[in-house]
């Protein structure tokens, strides 16, 4: 047993004791950061802008401060950009991440030097409450693989901007840095498909024990390997044990990645975004993720059902209930405050508290007044695939609402890894198992507005294609899984095989 080996088990139980104190008294943790939070900016633009030196309780609060998304904050972020200090945290960020925007184009979002350690701490925690729980400290012996963006910092002003994966690398601790792949040099790539080739060449050859990335990226990287070697991934990396993973939900993947790896291995699922590290997996017996209550963010909670009325319920931690739909907000030490991440969350547990991410608020089909959301295509596609299996790869839905001679319907968009034996079949069970998980769904069906849906095969990397023709191949990019337009479903009809 090594050296590192051996201390990584003392030092795991070590973190998950100490985070217990958060963890089973997330309420008062939560009414901490929030009084943190306003006394640390009480004298910046924002704070005075919204009477922080007379807020005193969430109430307060909410009365004082609406809820924003980036549009909202965009004067805010401009005078960071040009150089003031104490617009919405004390001092200047100590980076700003750069995301694609929607209406905004590109957005910066400020880490500042107080929040950046949590996103490296929650990271960390994760993979050493894996350890404390199931004892495996093998995984530290070996090379550990992250699947990142470029880390090459710009300035935007006197700020650096990058990416958050590469943000991130810049501070991976000192005794991680020597069992770290892919090089330097090869994360500093550009082009997606060219630094997958790279990784592989580098990795190839490595005893691989942690592999972590978005899926649908890791993915590729096991198919190269797969394409190079003619051998599953537990025969070139026998001592793989963990997969860290997050940005889009799992499930609709775990199929081909069985038959990619071959043998089952252990998962984390991560939850971090670039205004800060929300949720881990903290059991690998139960499900969900725990929430980060002590980590320089104060959440609040909207139910998605009444978030565009015009004054929707606002609550914070202690008023939420379990397995309700919720708009996650975001108030954090980088200065985001009613903070809108387009985010739908339920709760699974509340003792601790532990989320499933559902979707995105803007990610939904209602072209009809259904408002199928991402979690109830996801289950239901998960539910079919048991009765007629089958490997999906990826997919989309979309409405199709203009049509000739027909009824409308929903057409979903599917790259087949491998097809269920009887589609017929297939198709019926999966607008089955939707009109079960969507009562208004249903009821559009039966009353003969809607005609079930229709099934578009898609040809064998149509997804990746279509990433890579609107130049957002790899990184933290991820194809949605269904929208309330027709945008990406007419891109992946070039796509469509013909039969």
């Amino acid at each position: 047993m090594s050296v590192k080996s051996f201390l990584s088990l003392p030092f795991a139980n070590y973190v998950v004791l100490k985070n217990k104190k958060w963890k089973y008294n997330a309420v008062n943790s939560q009414k901490k950061v929030f009084e943190t939070l306003i006394n640390s900016a009480k004298k910046t633009q924002f704070g005075k802008d919204h009477n922080f030196s007379k807020i005193y309780t969430y109430s307060d609060f909410i009365k004082n401060v609406p809820v924003r998304n980036y549009e909202d904050l965009s004067n805010y972020i401009e005078k960071i950009k040009n150089g003031e200090k104490d617009v919405l945290w004390p001092n200047t960020p100590m980076y700003f991440c750069k995301t694609s925007g929607t209406t905004s184009g590109t957005k910066y979002i400020p880490i500042s030097k107080e929040s950046i350690p949590n996103h490296i701490t929650a990271a960390r925690d994760s993979i050493l409450n894996y350890i404390s729980k199931t004892k495996n400290t093998s995984i530290v012996k070996g090379k550990m693989i992250f699947l990142q963006g470029n880390p090459k910092l710009s300035k935007t002003g006197n700020i650096l901007t990058g990416r958050l994966s590469g943000i991130v690398a810049h501070h991976v601790p000192n005794y991680l840095t020597k069992n770290r792949l892919p090089t330097f040099e090869t994360n500093c790539i550009d082009d997606w498909e060219n630094k997958v080739d790279s990784i592989v060449d580098e990795t190839l050859s490595e005893n691989m024990t942690l592999i972590s990335g978005i899926p649908p990226w890791v993915q590729m990287y096991f198919e190269k390997l797969k394409e190079k070697t003619g051998k599953q991934i537990k025969d070139v990396f026998p001592n793989f044990d963990l997969f860290i993973y997050g940005g889009v939900n799992y499930q609709p993947y775990k199929r081909v990645f069985e038959k990619l790896i071959g043998r089952k291995v252990d998962g984390v699922e991560l939850y971090p975004a670039s205004e800060g590290f929300i949720a881990y997996q903290d059991s690998q017996e139960k499900e969900g993720m725990l929430l980060c209550v002590n980590h320089g963010i104060f959440y609040e909670f909207i139910p998605s059902s009444e978030f565009f009325e015009k004054n929707p319920t606002r609550i914070s931690l202690e008023g939420v209930k379990m397995e309700v739909n919720y708009v996650l907000i975001l108030n954090t030490n980088a200065g985001l405050w009613g903070y809108n991440i387009g985010d739908t969350i339920k709760f699974i547990s509340v003792n601790p508290y532990r989320i499933v991410v559902t979707g995105r608020i803007k990610h939904f089909t209602s072209a009809f007044g259904e408002h199928v959301i991402a979690e109830e295509v996801e289950k239901s596609l998960q539910q079919t695939i048991k009765k007629n299996p089958c490997v999906v790869n990826e997919f989309h839905v979309a409405p199709k609402v203009n049509t000739e001679n027909e009824l409308p319907y929903h057409e979903w968009f599917i790259e087949f890894e491998n097809e269920s034996e009887n589609m017929n079949s297939f198709s019926n069970e999966l607008d089955s198992s939707l009109q079960g998980l969507n009562s208004y769904y249903k009821d559009l069906i039966t009353g003969n507005i809607l005609q079930p849906l229709k099934i578009t095969k898609l040809k064998k990397n149509s997804f990746r294609e279509y990433m890579k023709s609107v130049g957002k191949l790899g990184g933290q990019n991820k194809v949605p899984r269904l929208a309330n337009d027709r945008k990406i479903a007419d891109e992946l009809s070039n796509y469509k095989i013909n039969e």
